[in-house]
């Protein structure tokens, strides 16, 4: 299991952000995940990850936006939130390594419009909100399809922000989770655990990620 290292905590233009830092074995990578717009770093996939992905070479990086740091409830519009994301980059690029820009829900779509101007290496976007729920003419397709990197979205069988059968064709690689909503949580009923889905999506985010090595 990965451990944590340390926590370094980066002045921003949207103010003080906060990286959770989990070190690579021999790490040939980084990869930097930020939260979404209703939860922190504390979500369950990102701690699998963060869990998982050092065993393979791949430093982890688990980033608050600065409105987290902060206590408050609610995020700030995307533009601050790209703000935040900018102004901790120096930090992620700082060991020398590629660094793979992802997140989820809120901060896969920054992962997705800043990757290529940051210079990532490729970008993963959990859970990405396609759509508001209930709300599929509002799109942001865009988002993803303008990455320009090698990008993989893991996307819940149920996610009411866009099933998997809703996205676009594009440029990227796309892995369903059975049954998983928003959250990747499966309902009781659901033939899996949540141990399994947390288990599918650590297999699928290291193989893809084992793919970029250089």
């Amino acid at each position: 299991m990965g451990r944590m290292s340390r926590i370094e905590n980066v002045a921003t233009d949207a103010g003080t952000a906060r990286i959770s830092w989990f070190p690579g074995k021999k790490p040939w990578a980084v990869l930097a995940l930020s939260h979404g717009a209703g939860g922190g770093i504390e979500a369950r996939d990102l701690q699998a990850l963060a869990g998982a992905l050092p065993a393979e070479g791949v430093t982890v990086a688990l980033v608050e936006q600065p409105w987290r740091v902060a206590g408050k409830k609610v995020a700030p519009a995307p533009k601050t939130l790209d703000v935040g994301w900018r102004g901790i980059w120096p930090a992620l690029a700082e060991p020398g390594l590629p660094v793979i820009a992802g997140g989820r829900s809120a901060g896969a779509r920054v992962a997705c419009r800043t990757g290529e101007e940051l210079g990532a290496a490729a970008v993963l976007a959990l859970s990405f909100p396609l759509h508001p729920p209930g709300k599929p003419e509002k799109s942001r397709a865009d988002e993803l399809l303008g990455t320009g990197l090698p990008t993989l979205v893991v996307q819940g069988g149920n996610d009411s922000f866009g099933k998997p059968e809703e996205f676009p064709e594009g440029a990227y690689a796309l892995v369903e989770v059975p049954y998983g909503d928003h959250g990747f949580a499966v309902a009781k009923r659901a033939p899996v655990t949540p141990d399994e889905t947390l288990g599918l999506i650590v297999r699928e985010v290291s193989s893809w990620a084992a793919s970029l090595r250089p």
